[in-house]
């Protein structure tokens, strides 16, 4: 049978992972593949720099003009990563009639419309395994295992670096910074750490989840996202003590024909099973009409879970199974687009710590805000004063029914305004 030939885009910490087992590992895949697999290029910005794998030289190239024009190559793999020139090359890929593989979850969430309606057009199949979830087969679940359901919500942990910080604070006590340097220090974090303590990532990979789970939606932007990176050690204890945990949670749901998404720091029950997510591990919980709860887990990224994800793509492709998948369930159709589901119509218990004078009286102030904005307390938490602190601002921690989403942040900004509030108030949402 004639042999797959492949192009890389890339070669960093993944890429180099790919290039070595379809270097040393190459009679194993092709057998799986049914066809010889034959990485023709490897597209690098500097062939002189060290790399994890021994590259043949002939076999590199800085030029993207020499993929395209190379009519042996039928796949390119983009492990370039960010918008550009990403979105280029997957885009010339096409319309230069060669199938895509990628891991680029940013340029999907931004631009899925356009890749996938140029893919349609040119009768290519773009294969998006590694994009979510590292080697966490969750595209393919989506996509594939669980197409007889009506998906209703998605609850996932999608960053490991922001889960690895969140559990050094959670079990070694440690601030914010400290967990983040240890990130540092281990390879799970880079040196800029905004893309995985904003939340965006994982912003970027639920607008990924949504759109397979759902359908044309709410675009990335929309999605309401808040990050770690202001997260404090005080919210983590007191939220132990309440039998919580403190995790980023991305979630997605449908409800009267809209989508809720969010992705923001979350209490989830010590005893659930996205609590029980630790270090780099992802999670993703969804939930069917049909089957109810499943659970995908293991590890979210890092070079061999993802090279998992990318190599699999590829032997579907050589198969042929990627091609019928992507014709039969016409992913990224962009037609029926469902709204966005408004604040005022989402209901969530939640956790609010208010810092305040140590007076009589505060309390009721509080409480009386609350009521008024239909808040209703469940329970609250008010450590005993010292007698040399007597007077000085304390944390009150207050846990809420459920309740409008709207209503709660009006009652919130009512509350800051009062004389007896002495920082701004923390609150997060509780998943029950």
């Amino acid at each position: 049978m004639e042999p797959l030939g492949i192009a890389l885009l890339g070669c960093g910490t993944v890429g180099s992972g790919v290039a070595r087992l379809l270097l040393t590992e190459n009679e194993r895949l092709s057998k799986r593949a049914g066809r010889p697999l034959r990485l023709r290029w490897v597209l690098v910005r500097d062939p002189s720099k060290p790399r994890g794998v021994a590259l043949p030289s002939d076999i590199i190239t800085t030029d993207f003009r020499t993929v395209l024009r190379d009519p042996q190559v039928m796949v390119v793999i983009e492990l370039i990563g960010g918008l550009e020139p990403a979105r280029h090359f997957i885009l010339q890929s096409l319309e230069a009639g060669k199938d895509v593989i990628t891991a680029n979850k940013a340029v999907l969430a931004h631009y899925g419309d356009d890749i996938f309606e140029t893919a349609r057009r040119y009768g290519r199949t773009v294969a998006f395994e590694a994009s979510v979830g590292g080697g966490i087969p969750i595209i393919a679940a989506l996509a594939e295992e669980l197409a007889a359901n009506q998906i209703l919500s998605i609850q996932a942990i999608l960053n490991g670096t922001s889960n690895f910080i969140l559990t050094q604070m959670q079990e070694e006590g440690v601030s914010y910074e400290a967990a983040l340097a240890e990130a540092q220090r281990r390879g799970y974090a880079e040196a800029d750490p905004t893309l995985d303590v904003s939340g965006a990532d994982a912003a970027h990979k639920l607008a990924i989840l949504s759109r397979l789970a759902f359908g044309p939606g709410p675009s990335v932007q929309e999605i309401f996202c808040r990050g770690i990176d202001q997260l404090q050690l005080a919210d983590l204890r007191f939220a132990q003590e309440l039998g919580y945990t403190i995790k980023l949670l991305a979630e997605a749901w449908l409800q009267d024909g809209q989508v809720a998404l969010h992705v923001e720091p979350t209490l989830i029950h010590r005893l659930a099973p996205l609590a029980q997510v630790r270090g780099v591990y992802n999670a993703i919980l969804v939930r069917g009409d049909v089957v109810g709860q499943t659970l995908y887990a293991g590890r979210g990224a890092g070079q061999m879970p993802t090279t998992s994800a990318i190599l699999a793509d590829l032997i579907d492709l050589a198969i042929g199974r990627a091609q019928l998948t992507f014709r039969t369930l016409r992913l990224w159709e962009n037609h029926n687009r469902l709204p966005l589901r408004p604040p005022e119509r989402i209901r969530s218990r939640f956790y609010l710590r208010i810092t305040v004078e140590d007076r009589p009286g505060v309390i009721g102030e509080v409480a009386t805000i609350l009521g008024k904005h239909q808040v209703s307390i469940s329970s609250v938490i008010q450590h005993e004063a010292l007698d040399e602190c007597e007077g000085e601002a304390v944390p009150v921690v207050i846990m809420t029914h459920t309740t409008n989403l709207s209503a709660f942040r009006l009652a919130v900004a009512q509350i800051d305004r009062l004389s007896c509030v002495a920082a701004p108030s923390i609150y997060y949402p509780v998943a029950d």
